[in-house]
């Protein structure tokens, strides 16, 4: 027998009130509630349909039924064997900005935070000088930093920052922004270039981004300019499953 919402009070007709809402609806209502309010974060397993049974007195064919519209909204995923999860939000990065990670975060709805996992001053290496074109010798401000959404990693972030161009970088901890950040209120860029491929994961990246070993990656790497002189290069690793780039263009 199909599964209803408690029966109407008898003193209840047409006109007295809103009509009564199926269990499936009042299941996809409750659970997208929790998860857009954040009180479910991505990443957050939901109840196992037993559970759910248990606590709406339904069947699994309507508990099934919620969560399936929940899974087409991209709102949850189901994991075989593990459960249902709160999905991560899907980013779009435009390929012609130089985006703030911090904004992209929020623009997300997800508490932003960030940790300096590396900083060291060094000598540029000749193995560098094709990233951040600095002629030799000179010397560099090398970080490594790691960008969350939320409690989950969503950016590892390497790069090196020219001393010439910047020299008060060598004295910054970043312990109020991260290095882009700081660095675009601070050092006027002129020229951007961006290279974007693909790249399968390190054990050590994947282990940052809390990843399989071998999960596609999206790489963007970031060459800036003020005038003639290099500013800084950065890479950035996204977890490809989270992450796609988009780019708008006019003709002529």
């Amino acid at each position: 027998m199909a599964d209803s919402a408690p029966p109407q009070d008898a003193a209840g007709g047409p006109g007295s009130g809103p009509a009564p809402r199926s269990l499936h609806q009042r299941i996809l209502n409750d659970v997208e509630g929790r998860i857009l309010s954040g009180d479910w974060p991505p990443g957050h397993r939901i109840p196992f349909e037993h559970e759910l049974m248990a606590s709406y007195g339904c069947s699994r064919m309507t508990v099934n039924k919620a969560l399936g519209e929940l899974v087409r909204k991209g709102l949850i995923e189901r994991r075989r064997k593990a459960g249902t999860y709160v999905r991560f939000p899907h980013v779009q990065s435009a390929v012609m900005e130089i985006n703030d990670l911090r904004r992209e975060v929020q623009a997300l709805g997800l508490p932003y935070r960030y940790s300096i996992v590396e900083r060291r001053v060094r000598p540029l290496a000749e193995a560098d000088r094709d990233r951040i074109d600095l002629p030799l010798p000179a010397e560099v401000l090398e970080t490594v930093c790691v960008h969350h959404a939320g409690e989950r990693p969503f950016c590892l972030e390497r790069r090196l920052i020219s001393l010439a161009t910047v020299p008060e970088a060598a004295d910054e901890m970043f312990e109020d922004a991260p290095p882009g950040t700081w660095l675009l209120s601070r050092v006027p860029w002129s020229l951007a270039e961006h290279r974007i491929r693909a790249l399968n994961a390190s054990t050590a990246e994947a282990h940052t981004l809390k990843i399989a070993p071998g999960s596609a990656c999206l790489v963007i790497e970031r060459r800036t300019r003020s005038g003639d002189a290099p500013i800084t290069h950065a890479t950035l690793i996204y977890p490809g499953a989270s992450h796609e780039l988009v780019a708008q263009f006019a003709k002529g």
